[in-house]
């Protein structure tokens, strides 16, 4: 699928296995991700489906970092957590919100089979093992929205690999290349840690 990659990602990278501010920084990366897909959907349909994406991509980050352990490039980790929230869309019939169309969630899941088959992750069931014990808050499905077929928001024709759209524009294959002297304090929610009087020197 088609993705951006800047300076942010890979200090959230680098801030996510971090003592302390990787905590913040996940809280805020699950707000933010909630808010984007929200504003995809009819505004109606946000505060019933708030809950239940709050509590999806706060399981995703544990998926990212598993994904990262495993040697995946920081572009496929991050596709894998948003593979795993298509699966999602599509179950709940959110067709509105998903990133590529239903026809290509069998080659997306074919492409990190090894990684998800590890874990128990499929279509049916994104989370897989990483599912939280107390479960995810249940939000109402719209299939009607799915039988149309109308997938507003998604680009097809990038299911064979991750590409990613640097900061200057350049569409690259699988990513870039993780730049030597990155700054975590420019992760998403680190401010809010500095602020909050915790440790300011994992945030250096």
């Amino acid at each position: 699928m088609k993705l951006r990659q800047n300076v942010r990602h890979w200090a959230a990278k680098r801030a996510l296995t971090t003592p302390v501010v990787g905590d913040y920084v996940n809280d805020k990366l699950v707000d933010m991700h909630t808010e984007i897909f929200l504003k995809k959907a009819d505004e109606e349909r946000h505060e019933e489906r708030r809950d239940h994406l709050d509590d999806f991509f706060d399981a995703t980050m544990e998926t990212y970092v598993a994904a990262l352990e495993a040697g995946y490039p920081e572009a496929e980790a991050r596709e894998i957590t948003h593979i795993q929230a298509n699966f999602d869309f599509f179950n709940h019939g959110w067709a509105e919100m998903m990133e590529f169309p239903a026809d290509e969630l069998e080659e997306h899941y074919r492409r990190y089979e090894r990684f998800f088959s590890r874990y128990g992750i499929t279509i049916d069931d994104p989370l897989g093992e990483f599912r939280p014990v107390d479960g995810v808050a249940d939000a109402p499905v719209t299939p009607d929205r799915m039988a149309d077929g109308e997938f507003e928001n998604a680009v097809a024709g990038f299911a064979d690999d991750a590409y990613v759209e640097s900061p200057d524009g350049e569409l690259l294959v699988g990513g870039g290349e993780e730049p030597e002297d990155v700054d975590v304090s420019a992760a998403p929610g680190v401010e809010e840690a500095d602020m909050d009087g915790e440790d300011e020197a994992t945030a250096d």
